[in-house]
C-alpha cells in the first residue's frame, strides 16, 4: 500500500498515519479502562453482593467470554467497514454497559453487565488492524506491538487508578456500595471522547477511508474462512492464548490474590496488580522490536524461534510465582513472568501481519480471540472450588512451557511452489516441522 509509513517516530502527530497511531492506540488504553475497571473493586463487589468464590469466578469468565465472539466479529468489520468505522460504533455501544453496570444489585445482573462490556475488548483488533495500515513491512510488527502495548497499559493503570477514584468518592461522603457505581461513569466518558478523535482525525488507510479509494470492492473476494485451514495461524492462536489470555486473567484476579494471599488491602493490592499492567510501556514493543530485528536477519523462522522462547521463559517464571511464599518473591517473579509474557505478546504480532495478508483483520481477529479463549479458560482453574488460586497459576505455567514447544517445531515462514500454470507463489498453509 502506497504512503506507508517505514519509519516509527513515536514523539510525531504529523500525518494521518501517526495521528492514527497515537489515536488508536488510546482508543484500546480506554477500553482496557472501562473493560478492566471493576477488576481492582472486585473485594467490595463481592462483599456487597455477597458472591462466592464460583461466582467470582463466572464473574472473570464472563468478562472474556464475549470478547472472543466479538474480535471475530470485529476483524472481518475491519476488513469490510474500515477500522474507523468500526472503532466508532464499537465505542458508542460498548460505553453504554460501562455506564450501567452501576444498576446491577444482584449475582445475576452484575454477570451480564460484566459480560456485556466484555465486548469492548475487540478494540484491541482495530488498533491491530488500524496500525498495520499504516506502517510498512520492515517496521510493521514493532509499531503493532507500541500500540498494543501501550493500549494493555490500561490495564496497569486502571488498577491503579479505579481504587483512587473510588476511595475520592467515598471520601465525598458516599458509601462504598455506592462508591463502585458512580467510578464506572469515568471510564464510560472516556470512551466518548476517543469516539469523537476517532471520527475527527482519523483515517482508514494512508490514502483515504475506504468509501473514498474503493478499497473493500477490491479486497472483498480474497476474504474468507479458508485461513482456517492454515495451521501456523492456529499456533499463534495458541501462543496468544498462552500470554494475553494469562495477562487478562491475572488484571482479573491480582488484587483478589494480594489480599487473600498477602493480607493487603484493596488499595495495596491494586498498585502492584498495576505493576503488572505497567510494564506494557515498553515490554509488550519490545517484544515486537526484537521480533522485526530477528525476522530482517533471520526471516520468519527466526521470528518463530523468538515467540517460542519468550513463551517458554514465561511459563517458567508463572511456575516460580505460583510458589512465592512472600510478597517480595512473589513481586520478584511476578516482574520476571510478566517481561516475558508481554513479549510474547509482542512477537506473536510481529508474526501476524504476515501469514496471510489478504486477510489481515479476518487473522487479526482470529488470534485476538484466542487471547480471551485462554482467558476464558483459566478463568474456569479460578472457579474451581477444588483448585487454589496458587495451584492455578502453577498448572497455567506447565501448559504455556506446552504450547510453547507447538510454536518451536511450527514454521511460520511462507514456500514457493508451483501453481497449475507452472508459475511459482507462495503457500499459506502453515508446516510443522
Amino acid at each position: 500500500m502506497k504512503n506507508q509509513l517505514t519509519k516509527l517516530n513515536i514523539f510525531s502527530v504529523t500525518g494521518v498515519q501517526m495521528r492514527t497511531f497515537h489515536i488508536t492506540w488510546l482508543m484500546f488504553f480506554v477500553c482496557f479502562f472501562g473493560w478492566f475497571g471493576l477488576a481492582p473493586l472486585m473485594p467490595t463487589i463481592r462483599a456487597e453482593l455477597h458472591l462466592t468464590k464460583g461466582q467470582v469466578g463466572n464473574i472473570i469468565i464472563a468478562s472474556v467470554t464475549a470478547t472472543i465472539i466479538a474480535r471475530l466479529l470485529i476483524g472481518k468489520l475491519c476488513d469490510t467497514w474500515g477500522p474507523r468505522k468500526t472503532a466508532i460504533r464499537l465505542l458508542l455501544i460498548g460505553c453504554l454497559p460501562v455506564f450501567f453496570v452501576g444498576l446491577a444489585h444482584s449475582y445475576t445482573t452484575f454477570l451480564l453487565f460484566r459480560l456485556a462490556i466484555g465486548v469492548i475488548g475487540a478494540s484491541f483488533v482495530i488498533t491491530q488492524f488500524h496500525t498495520s495500515m499504516m506502517f510498512g513491512p520492515k517496521i510493521k510488527g514493532t509499531a503493532n506491538a507500541v500500540t498494543g502495548g501501550w493500549g494493555n497499559l490500561g490495564g496497569g493503570v486502571t488498577n491503579m487508578v479505579m481504587p483512587l477514584i473510588f476511595a475520592a468518592i467515598v471520601g465525598f461522603g458516599y458509601t462504598s456500595a455506592e462508591a463502585w457505581r458512580y467510578a464506572m461513569i469515568v471510564p464510560g466518558v472516556m470512551m466518548l471522547i476517543i469516539a469523537y478523535l476517532y471520527y475527527k482525525y482519523t483515517k482508514d488507510t494512508p490514502n483515504g477511508n475506504y468509501d473514498e479509494i474503493g478499497y473493500t470492492k477490491g479486497h472483498s473476494s480474497k476474504r474468507d474462512w479458508s485461513v482456517l485451514a492454515d495451521w501456523r495461524i492456529w499456533a499463534l492462536t495458541m501462543a496468544y492464548a498462552m500470554c494475553f489470555g494469562m495477562e487478562i486473567t491475572f488484571d482479573n484476579v491480582a488484587s483478589l490474590h494480594f489480599v487473600d494471599t498477602f493480607h493487603l488491602s484493596q488499595s495495596q493490592a491494586g498498585f502492584w496488580a498495576g505493576v503488572f499492567g505497567f510494564m506494557n510501556l515498553f515490554a509488550r514493543a519490545l517484544g515486537g522490536i526484537v521480533s522485526d530485528k530477528v525476522g530482517g536477519k533471520f526471516g520468519m523462522r527466526g521470528k518463530g524461534l523468538l515467540l517460542a522462547g519468550v513463551l517458554l521463559l514465561e511459563g517458567c517464571g508463572l511456575v516460580l510465582f505460583a510458589q512465592s511464599g512472600t510478597l517480595l518473591v512473589a513481586i520478584v517473579s511476578m516482574l520476571s513472568f510478566a517481561l516475558f509474557l508481554k513479549m510474547s505478546n509482542g512477537a506473536t504480532y510481529g508474526i501476524v501481519p504476515f501469514v496471510n495478508t489478504k486477510n489481515v483483520g479476518l487473522v487479526s481477529g482470529i488470534v485476538g480471540a484466542g487471547g480471551n479463549l485462554g482467558g476464558m479458560l483459566f478463568g474456569f482453574l479460578f472457579k474451581s472450588q477444588s483448585i487454589t488460586y496458587v495451584q492455578a497459576f502453577t498448572y497455567i505455567g506447565y501448559t504455556v512451557i506446552a504450547i510453547a514447544l507447538i510454536v518451536l517445531i511450527t514454521r511460520f515462514q511462507k514456500q514457493p511452489v508451483l501453481n497449475e500454470a507452472g508459475e511459482s507463489r507462495e503457500i499459506l498453509v502453515g508446516e510443522v516441522a
